[in-house]
C-alpha cells in the first residue's frame, strides 16, 4: 500500500484533474480511488468533480495491485502492430475486450495474456495492457500498452485528443446532409438504466463529428471521428438523429440485415508514446460489413485525409 499526501497551491481544478497533474495516476484511476474512499481532502471523503481550495490537504491512499487470477487462453487474435512497448490489435466482433460478470474467460485480455507479454498492470487486476475498450460487437483497433510508461502516456493521449479515432458505420435512412458535427451530455437513459442515452443534465460532454461517404434511400455509410470515448457515444449519436446503426439491437431494431452493429474502428493516428513517431494504423473492413454494404447497396470509398 502507498499514501500520498499534499497540499493544494492552487484553486478553482476538479479534484481527479489536480491529482493526475501531480501524480503518476491515470484519471481513471484516480476516479475509482476516489469511489473506493481512498481519496479524502481535509480528513473527509471527496467526489471528482469537488474543486480544490489553496491549503487544502488531499491524502490518497493507493492499495497494492490484486494478483491477477486470470489465465492466458490461446484464442485466435490479429496483431496489426508490435514493439517493445505497445502493440495494436484488430478486435473481431463478438469478443468482450475485459472480463466482467457473465464473462470472465474468453476475453480479449485472456488471449492478450496468451500472445503478448510484459502487459501493464496500471489498470488493476482484470484489464492489463487495456488503454481503451471497444463495446463486443464493435470491430476494429485496439491499443494494448506493453509497461506503465506507456500506458501513462496512451492514457494522456486519449484524454486530451491525441489520438484521432476513426469509424466507419452504416446507418438505418437517408441523412440529408454531407458532414455534421454533435456536441451533448450523454448518462444513463433515466428510462433504461443498461442504457446510455443524451441527457441535459447528469452527463459528460460527448463530441462527434461524422462525414457522408455514400447514401440511398433507406441507408447511409458514414465517417465518423470521435473527440471524445463515452460508453456507447456513436451509437447514441447516431440514434440521437434519427439514424440508427444497423443492426443495434440496443438503440435500434433488428430487421434481420446485420446479425450485429455495424461499427468498425478503421483507423489510429498518433504519435508513438515512447519513441515520438507519427503512426497510422489503417483496418481492413471485416467480411460481415462488407456483406452488409452489399445487401444495402452502398458503397466503400474511403478518402484518404
Amino acid at each position: 500500500m502507498e499514501k500520498i499526501i499534499f497540499e493544494i497551491s492552487e484553486e478553482g481544478k476538479r479534484l481527479d484533474s489536480y491529482i493526475a497533474e501531480r501524480t503518476e495516476l491515470t484519471r481513471t484511476r484516480i476516479q475509482q480511488l476516489i469511489k473506493d474512499g481512498n481519496i479524502s481532502v481535509n480528513n473527509k471523503k471527496s467526489k471528482s468533480s469537488y474543486k480544490v481550495e489553496k491549503s487544502d490537504l488531499i491524502e490518497i491512499v493507493v492499495p497494492d495491485e490484486k494478483e491477477i487470477d486470470l489465465v492466458p487462453e490461446n484464442i485466435d487474435i490479429k496483431i496489426l502492430y508490435e514493439d517493445s512497448d505497445m502493440a495494436v490489435i484488430d478486435k473481431e466482433a463478438g469478443i468482450v475486450v475485459h472480463p466482467s460478470h457473465g464473462h470472465e474467460s474468453g476475453t480479449l485480455v485472456n488471449a492478450v495474456m496468451y500472445h503478448i507479454k510484459d502487459l501493464s498492470g496500471i489498470n488493476g487486476e482484470i484489464r492489463p495492457g487495456i488503454v481503451h475498450r471497444l463495446d463486443k460487437d464493435t470491430s476494429g483497433l485496439l491499443i494494448i500498452a506493453k509497461n506503465d510508461a506507456a500506458h501513462l502516456k496512451l492514457s494522456e493521449m486519449f484524454g486530451n485528443n491525441g489520438i484521432r479515432k476513426t469509424y466507419v458505420a452504416i446507418l438505418k435512412g437517408k441523412i440529408n446532409k454531407d458532414s455534421g458535427d454533435l456536441e451533448t451530455l450523454i448518462g444513463r437513459d433515466p428510462k433504461d438504466r443498461k442504457k446510455m442515452a443524451v441527457v441535459k443534465t447528469n452527463g459528460k460532454t460527448a463530441v462527434t463529428h461524422f462525414q457522408v461517404l455514400d447514401k440511398n434511400e433507406k441507408f447511409s455509410l458514414v465517417k465518423v471521428n470521435i473527440k471524445t470515448g463515452r460508453t456507447h457515444q456513436i451509437r447514441v449519436h447516431m440514434k440521437y438523429l434519427g439514424y440508427p446503426v444497423l443492426g443495434d439491437k440496443m438503440y435500434g431494431r433488428d430487421n434481420g440485415m446485420a446479425k450485429r452493429q455495424m461499427l468498425h474502428a478503421c483507423k489510429l493516428e498518433f504519435l508513438h508514446p515512447v519513441t515520438q513517431k507519427a503512426m497510422k494504423i489503417v483496418s481492413e473492413l471485416p467480411e460481415d460489413f462488407k456483406e452488409a454494404l452489399k445487401k444495402t447497396g452502398l458503397k466503400a470509398e474511403f478518402p484518404e485525409e
